[in-house]
């Protein structure tokens, strides 16, 4: 793996370096100076060291001082490289940072020579030892980062080194940097397999943490896989379910981007777009992604990527209006002071590394004196970029710059500068350089120190290498202007973060306030915290909404729309029986049985209670109609009572006469059953009073059919037909036609009994309560008797109809019995098709019909005659032919 590591990270330097090995084959060996002991074996012999010459010279660091041990740096205090097209005739010029001077990556460096200079005057850390540095601008590409980290590994030193003790003056015992993910990623791999450990105050790909692939590197800010978790949750807890993303194309971008995309899936989050892009990316490029942008129905935009990649976007997006849109930012650009001349992202949110004190750095910032300046080319090359002036001539200048440029006239005083360099109120990452020089420091502390009576003791001679460097570093744990450092076991530390809202002031300038806390070291669920109000879009209070579709309200569900993402979809109510009690139901749940579901389909309430009650019209007017069956039947047995002297009483057999009318009184009165609320008594008695009660009736009426076919036939010549069909006879077949009906409902009742039931299925929104027949042969059976008994009945009456004399009342049977016959026969289809308690109101229907068909067709006549035309209710007139 080291050597695969290895020839990897020099073909990344391939046209850069040239290999000046030395090469041991069978005793036989070059020169070369000897870095940390690393050996490779090879076949047939060994590379005992590699050391890489730079083509043409080394390049100088931006600043430097030597010491006892020495720390590298490596930050993008320049903008871009300096790119030449190659003709491959001639030697590659040597590579050349171009462009303006990053004034935040400038308050970076010098944060770091701020905090080696403490370090040296500490009597606490590393007391008697002087710590040097060399820090160098990569700026932020990955071919400059590369050449830097071979120049760092192989130290100043070119000539050779034979000897078995090496110097370690202008060796590099530790890095602190790169800014940029990428670069720290090729540093990592040239670092890696020499063991020099690497600490990076701004990279922040969760890559890093892979100690297979980068065994050496360490960061004081937390990895991007918590600041994604961390950016999705709060995504979640504002209720944005559809929102943009575009991130940087590189290996923090893509990297940070995916994590994001990882934890926006678990919490739901639909994406519209993930654009990438660089800001080497040809201008189309950048267009198509502000584009997208513009056209997108997503309000809320995650961006993951650079500063110097969004200002490139930012740029693009000013040229042509914007819709409103809510910008939330990865640390990188977010906490950026340069970015907040965007006015239009005023708003925007998002999560920045806690805010910290450093005392004495603006001090140190300060402190520029004219000599300072004119001594370093950077400084100088920093002084003429921010107050646009030029310091006399310069070797390092390009003279088409120069000539720009008016002489400065010593006039200019960086105290009133307002730049990133001299903004000292956000320490932020410029802390994260602080302890990343610190963590080094404790670590060769550690390596060369001995604590002897509570003071230490520390022996500057002491050679110590990168790998012990690299031991010590993982073990460190300390805290510094209150502020904790400590590796875990990826090299990454505790993952704490501010969350920061860019706010207008009322000057109208857009400054980053800290509105809250993320710490990843908390309980799920408490990680997060607001604790002062934010600005949106637009300057609003009020939180915007980001959602492809509308919460869904109680009493729908969701509906995924097909070919899009999970967040896009349609309320569809639900169906009537099933309701969902919550926003953005995924199914409606469907009530329990004797529930329904409410209009809106949001709560099941019980279902009412159906059946016939003395309560409703329907069941008033039929229970009015039985009584007054009831009373006209006893009115009649009255009438007849009172006249049952008179002809027309005593011709028409006044005992059957008085039978039928208590049977007929029984039958109105046997409806009453029928409504009210089901019991199981009341459910036996209606089926068997009915059957039993109307049996009775038609018994008496075709006792008095057959009474008068026997009273005619008796009155022909030599017979006794009377004989055999007397009162007794009568009487007698009264009781065995009633007995046969009892007998059927009892063996009914003893069987399988009516019972009341709640009927949840003829009406799904209401329980109706009716009385089950329990065996349904016998309910059939009392009916079908019945019907047997009147057709019987009927037959004997048609017979009986034209037989003479006006003592005839077969007639008026006949025409009962077809009433009753009629009546029934129309029952069975009606009773059977009506739904519910119209079941029973057809029932009660038929009974009371028939009944009445009954008693006015029988009675009636006579009554008339008895009570207004009593001259007619004579035996003279009884004789005489078609009375009736």
């Amino acid at each position: 793996m080291e050597i695969s590591a290895l020839f990897i990270s020099l073909r990344l330097a391939l046209g850069l370096f040239e290999l000046n090995s030395a090469l041991v084959f069978n005793g036989s060996q070059v020169g070369l100076k000897q870095r940390s002991g690393f050996t490779v074996a090879g076949s047939g012999g060994r590379i005992s060291t590699v050391k890489c010459k730079l083509l043409g010279k080394a390049h100088l660091p931006a600043f430097s001082m030597d010491g006892d041990y020495i720390i590298g740096g490596v930050f993008s205090i320049h903008y871009s490289l300096h790119t030449v097209k190659h003709n491959y005739t001639s030697t590659p010029e040597p590579l050349r940072c171009t462009g303006s001077i990053n004034s935040r990556e400038m308050q970076f460096s010098r944060s770091m020579v701020f905090a080696i200079d403490e370090i040296n005057n500490s009597t606490d850390l590393l007391p008697g030892i002087r710590l040097g540095y060399q820090i160098y601008d990569s700026c932020a590409a990955v071919p400059m980062a590369v050449h830097l980290a071979f120049q760092l590994s192989n130290g100043e030193d070119l000539e050779v080194n034979t000897s078995d003790h090496c110097s370690q003056s202008g060796t590099v015992i530790a890095i602190v940097g790169e800014s940029g993910s990428t670069p720290s990623i090729s540093m990592s791999r040239v670092f890696g397999p020499f063991n020099i450990p690497q600490v990076s105050h701004f990279a922040t790909c969760a890559c890093l943490s892979n100690k297979q692939q980068y065994p050496s590197f360490f960061r004081t800010i937390p990895s991007d896989q918590y600041q994604a978790k961390a950016l999705a949750k709060m995504v979640k807890h504002f209720g944005w379910t559809w929102i943009g993303a575009v991130h940087s194309d590189s290996d923090y971008g893509n990297n940070g981007m995916a994590s994001f995309l990882e934890a926006a899936h678990k919490e739901g989050i639909c994406v519209e777009y993930s654009e990438s892009f660089y800001r080497t990316h040809p201008l189309s490029k950048i267009q198509k992604v502000a584009d997208v942008i513009r056209r997108s129905t997503a309000m809320v935009v995650v961006a993951f990527a650079a500063s110097g990649d969004m200002r490139i976007l930012f740029e693009e997006l000013l040229l042509k209006p914007l819709p409103p849109r809510q910008w939330i930012g990865s640390e990188a650009w977010v906490t950026d002071p340069d970015m907040l001349r965007f006015t239009f992202c005023a708003s925007a949110i998002g999560f920045a590394i806690e805010k910290s004190v450093i005392p004495g750095l603006r001090d140190f910032l300060m402190d520029l004196p004219p000599n300072k300046v004119a001594a370093s080319p950077v400084l100088t090359e920093f002084w003429e970029n921010e107050f646009n002036c030029r310091l006399g001539r310069s070797k390092y200048r390009e003279s088409s710059v120069s000539s720009e440029k008016s002489q400065c006239d010593g006039t200019e005083n960086i105290q009133t500068l307002q730049s990133p360099y001299t903004d000292t109120s956000q320490l932020r990452i410029t802390n994260m350089v602080y302890k990343a020089v610190y963590a080094i420091a404790h670590a060769i502390h550690n390596s060369v120190c001995q604590k002897t009576n509570s003071t230490a003791q520390c022996d500057r001679l002491t050679k110590i290498g990168s790998t012990q460097v690299l031991t010590e570093l993982k073990k460190v744990s300390f805290s510094q202007n209150g502020y904790e450092v400590s590796f875990d076991a990826n090299g990454d530390p505790v993952a704490t973060y501010d969350l920061v809202n860019w706010q207008q002031s009322q000057s109208g300038s857009v400054e980053l306030v800290t509105v809250g806390h993320y710490n990843a070291s908390l309980p799920v669920g408490q990680e997060f915290s607001i604790n002062r109000n934010l600005t949106w879009v637009g300057g609003s209070t009020q939180v915007p909404s980001s959602v492809c579709t509308d919460s869904c309200p109680p009493g729908t569900r969701k509906v995924l729309q097909k070919g899009k993402p999970i967040c896009c979809y349609d309320c569809v109510p639900c169906p009537e029986g099933e309701i969902s009690n919550s926003t953005d139901s995924s199914d409606c749940f469907p009530c329990p049985r004797e529930f329904w579901s409410n209009a809106e389909r949001s709560t099941c309430f019980p279902k009412p209670v159906e059946f016939l009650s003395f309560d409703e019209v329907l069941g008033i007017i039929l229970a009015a109609f039985s009584v007054g069956g009831a009373c006209l039947a006893i009115i009649t047995a009255a009438v007849f009572f009172r006249h049952r002297t008179s002809p027309i009483v005593r011709a028409n057999n006044s005992e059957l006469s008085f039978l039928l009318l208590f049977s007929l009184a029984l039958c109105f009165l046997c409806s009453l059953t029928f409504i009210g609320t089901p019991s199981e008594w009341s459910c036996m008695l209606r089926h068997t009073a009915f059957g039993i009660t109307f049996v009775l009736c038609i018994s008496c009426v075709l006792g008095k059919t057959m009474v008068v076919l026997m009273a005619f036939k008796a009155t022909l010549p030599g017979s006794n037909a009377m004989k055999w069909f007397g009162p007794l006879q009568q009487r007698m077949t009264v009781v065995s036609f009633t007995f046969i009906q009892v007998l059927i409902c009892a063996i009914w009742l003893a069987v399988s009994p009516p019972f009341p039931l709640k009927n949840l299925t003829t009406y799904k929104e209401k329980i109706i309560l009716e009385c089950a027949l329990g065996s349904a042969l016998g309910f059939w059976a009392v009916l079908g008797y019945i019907g047997l008994l009147a057709v019987f009945c009927f037959v004997l009456a048609v017979l009986a109809r034209k037989l003479p004399d006006n003592f005839n009342e077969a007639k008026l049977i006949t025409f009962s019995m077809l009433i009753f016959c009629a009546v029934w026969i129309t029952f069975i289809p009606a009773y059977v098709s009506s739904p519910g308690k119209f079941t029973v109101a057809v029932e009660i229907f038929a009974i009371l019909a028939s009944s009445f068909g009954l008693i006015l067709c029988i009675f009636a006549p006579k009554c008339f005659i008895i009570l207004f035309q009593p001259e007619k209710n004579t035996k003279k007139q009884l004789m005489n032919k078609n009375q009736f």
